[in-house]
């Protein structure tokens, strides 16, 4: 442990739209925030090629290069921007205890947690390769789903929220075969009717993934097996989207914050305070419903204003 404290007024936990859009409020606000950038730089968005749906960018934009610019924004107004990640806190007190690196130790009159969620793969090579090169593995319908319009695609996953990921492509792709590892859906029933009603949806029961097939660059099929009878079929396919639930990164506030059964953050409804005073959060960390880079963005927005007004009522 360190043993040199370092004190400040109101410290950024993490990297992405919600992180950065705190740090510009925040500094704009004379709060000299400190921002710890976490293991992902940048968050989720760097895995993202295109983003075509945030507003103000008529002609899309890099993921990488987006947050590249909101970054340059957040240091323009001040924000301390550093390398490393939260390793451990302690929110037990008026003081709010947080170590990075398992090294430095901060003392922090404000924290903002905007660590977000880890989208979760299959951890197949093939998978991992084009979900790398950025050419047909995706985690988010919403986000990627126009790329492949009139196209046929795989979605993986059994849960509601494969469902829905599955009928919002059926709207936008020619096809959409569905793979399913087990006898049943996970999803509520009105969902799994929704899916079965589709009739560009394919649903093939017991059936999991053995490799996404491409060629060097991008995605060209799926090469899957039925768990049952142990043939392999392979589907054409220039998409590949995986449903099967993220992972908050929220372990270490685990002991001192409240959160729901998956781990998420909980938020006062209509603010972006936890359960401590002086702790709010921002993005993916809390919100299981939308995860897109503008709501991240706005709740950001709402941990600083709600850090502000904290800080003024204290002093």
């Amino acid at each position: 442990m360190s043993d040199t404290i370092e004190k400040v007024k109101c410290l950024i936990i993490g990297s992405g739209p919600a992180g950065y859009t705190a740090a510009i409020y925040a500094a704009r606000a004379n709060m000299f925030p400190v921002l710890y950038q976490g293991q992902q730089p940048g968050g989720q968005l760097t895995t993202t090629n295109e983003v075509e749906n945030f507003p103000g960018y008529p002609n899309g934009i890099t993921g990488p290069e987006m947050m590249i610019e909101l970054q340059e924004q957040a240091k323009r107004f001040g924000t301390d921007i550093r390398d490393g990640w939260a390793t451990k806190v302690d929110f037990s007190g008026v003081i709010h205890k947080v170590w990075i690196n398992d090294t430095i130790e901060i003392h922090a009159e404000t924290v903002i947690i905007s660590t977000g969620a880890t989208a979760k793969y299959l951890g197949l090579p093939s998978e991992q390769k084009y979900l790398q090169l950025g050419g047909g593995v995706s985690a988010c319908a919403v986000c990627d789903g126009f790329f492949y319009r009139n196209q046929e695609v795989v979605i993986v996953g059994a849960g509601d929220s494969a469902c829905e990921e599955a009928h919002y492509l059926s709207n936008i792709c020619k096809k959409v075969t569905m793979l399913v590892r087990s006898d049943q859906f996970r999803a509520s029933k009105i969902m799994e009717a929704r899916v079965r009603n589709t009739p560009n949806i394919e649903i093939l029961m017991h059936t999991e993934t053995e490799e996404v097939v491409g060629d060097g660059q991008v995605v060209t099929g799926v090469k899957a097996k039925n768990r049952t009878t142990g043939e392999l079929i392979d589907i054409p396919a220039t998409g590949f989207f995986v449903a099967i639930g993220h992972k908050p990164n929220t372990d270490i506030f685990a002991d001192y914050l409240d959160l729901d059964e998956t781990g998420y953050i909980k938020n006062i409804p209509g603010t972006a305070k936890t359960n401590v005073a002086g702790v709010f959060v921002g993005g993916d960390a809390a919100d299981h419903v939308y995860r897109q880079a503008i709501t991240a963005a706005g709740t950001g927005c709402m941990a600083a204003l709600d850090a502000e007004r904290y800080l003024a009522a204290k002093h």
